[in-house]
């Protein structure tokens, strides 16, 4: 688990607008160092560019794949524009994370 300053961010407004029972938010940034795109390079220094995120809410009931990708991006916006260039999402219910 990532503990730096953006995935510190990133659990307090996924706590703050889904009310979890499990954030699980690794830094994948290091599989993506010197990787580059047309903006530049990937993985910046320190990592923290990169995140597989998997979070378990009931706020989630009723929502299918997409809609629930599109709340917790609009939960991370600020983020998801600026320090975060990759972010994998696997957003559960209580019921589909237990099954």
């Amino acid at each position: 688990m990532s503990n730096g300053p953006v995935a510190t961010i990133i659990r307090e407004k996924l706590t703050a607008a889904f009310a979890p029972s499990v954030i699980e938010l690794e830094d994948d940034s290091w599989k993506h160092a010197g990787h580059h795109h047309e903006g530049g390079i990937d993985a910046q220094d320190g990592g923290e560019s990169h995140f597989q995120l998997r979070i378990v809410s009931t706020a989630f009931e009723g929502m299918n794949r997409v809609a629930r990708q599109r709340a917790v991006n609009t939960a991370l916006k600020d983020e998801l524009s600026g320090p975060v260039h990759a972010l994998s999402i696997r957003a559960q219910t209580p019921g589909e994370a237990a099954g």
